[in-house]
Order: structure tokens, then C-alpha cells, then sequence
């Protein structure tokens, strides 16, 4: 064999051998590896600063609240109080065919705000523009909370059904199984610090830890006796 036959050969082999590797490191078994089985992994429930928005319709020719108008403003008092991480921000329109009675809505709007307890310098009023002039424009007062959230759903990056891929042939959930269960946690959640770390202890009721001690002492059930709890019973099946 020449000199240049040789030398052709190893360069046949390692190219051959580069081909091989290259292969191997575009196998989808990694994809598949990368796919966690725990839903809570695939779909974590995350806490950041949200904003809790109340949209007030005005019309044209209006200019002030309506009963029920200043009952949810005067309401979303107490919420901002125990959940707002800032001050109260009301958001007028400006351009649109309501804009001037949106306008006097807002100084009713921030009397009731003073009205039911929110400092005069933690309300802020700016204007906005809305996106669909054609639609009727609302006057939105908003603050900042913190809010638990998932998402999105709905993502299918692998195909389900029967195919060559290894994601398939891997035996784990789809990439979008539990994400729904997830999410409505997250809106469901009273607090997302509770997601977190449990809540403080309340005080006990010492009155009526007394009552059950002393009973367990005298050996009596210390079981709550309702003295109408068979008021309106039609049987006595099961006593």
C-alpha cells in the first residue's frame, strides 16, 4: 500500500469515527432525561408582586358613581389594607369620547378612598390611553399584592401519541400534565405566603380548654353536645 493510500485510510476512519460522535450527541434520550416525572417541578407555583385592578364604567354624559359603584371602591379598602404592598393608583382616560365624565369620577372616587381610610399621599392619579379607542374606556384603581401563579398551560412541545421520539418511549408524564392543577392552587390560595411557610399560631381559647380538661379528668366524652342536634330528625336509623 503507497504512502497515500495510508494516510487516505486513517483520514476515512476519522472522519468516519467524528460522524459516529456527532450522532450520539444529538440523540433525544437527553430530552427525555431533562422532562422531570414531578409535576410540581414541570410547574412551579411562583410568588411575585401583581396588581389587584377594580375597573369602573363611566359614561358619557354620567360623571359620578353609583351606589354600587362606591360600595366596591369604598370595599376595596379593606383589601388593600390587609393585602397591598403599595399605594392605591387610579387610572383616568384621556382621548376617548368619556374621557371629561371619567375625569369627574375620579375626584368621587378619591374622596371615598380618604373617606374609608387611605392616606391622601398613598393615592396617585395618572392618565392612560387605551389600546381600543372604540371600546367604552374605564377609570381602573388598582394597587400592588403579592400573587402565587403557574404557567402557562397548555404547552405541548412533544407529541403525545405514538412516535420514534424517546420522550415517548421514556415513560413519564406529558410535559402539560398537572400544570392545570397548579394554576388553580395558585388562585385559589387565600395567602401565597402560605405556600411558603405556615402562618402564627392564634390564641387559644383558654375558657374552653378548661372545660374539655376537666371533663377528660372526670373521665365524660369531650365531645361538643349541641342540645338541638336532633331537632327535625324523621329517623332513628343508625342509633
Amino acid at each position: 500500500m503507497t504512502k497515500f493510500g495510508s494516510l487516505a485510510r486513517v483520514l476515512a476512519l476519522v472522519g468516519l469515527a467524528a460522524l459516529v460522535s456527532a450522532c450520539k450527541t444529538t440523540s433525544g434520550s437527553d430530552a427525555a432525561e431533562s422532562i422531570p416525572s414531578d409535576y410540581r417541578q414541570r410547574h412551579p407555583i411562583a410568588i411575585r408582586e401583581g396588581a389587584q385592578t377594580l375597573h369602573v364604567f363611566v359614561g358619557n354624559g354620567r360623571g359620578a358613581l353609583t351606589p354600587a359603584q362606591r360600595a366596591e371602591v369604598a370595599a376595596m379598602v379593606s383589601t388593600w389594607r390587609r393585602e397591598a404592598t403599595g399605594g392605591i393608583v387610579i387610572e383616568t382616560p384621556f382621548g376617548t369620547a368619556n374621557s371629561r365624565a371619567s375625569h369627574g369620577v375620579v375626584h368621587e372616587i378619591r374622596a371615598v378612598l380618604i373617606a374609608s381610610g387611605v392616606p391622601a399621599q398613598a393615592i396617585e392619579v395618572r392618565p392612560y390611553q387605551p389600546a381600543e379607542p372604540i371600546r367604552l374606556a374605564t377609570v381602573k384603581v388598582s394597587f400592588p399584592k403579592m400573587v402565587a401563579e403557574t404557567g402557562p398551560c397548555g404547552l405541548w412541545p412533544n407529541d403525545v401519541g405514538p412516535t420514534y421520539d424517546p420522550v415517548y418511549r421514556s415513560n413519564k408524564p406529558y410535559w402539560n400534565f398537572g400544570c392545570a392543577v397548579q394554576r388553580n392552587l395558585a388562585a385559589q390560595v387565600d395567602n401565597p405566603a402560605d405556600l411558603v411557610q405556615p402562618r402564627t399560631e392564634a390564641h387559644v381559647d383558654a375558657a374552653r380548654r378548661a372545660v374539655i380538661f376537666d371533663k377528660y379528668r372526670k373521665g365524660e366524652s369531650t365531645a361538643t353536645q349541641y342540645p338541638d342536634a336532633n331537632k327535625g330528625k324523621i329517623s332513628d336509623l343508625g342509633q
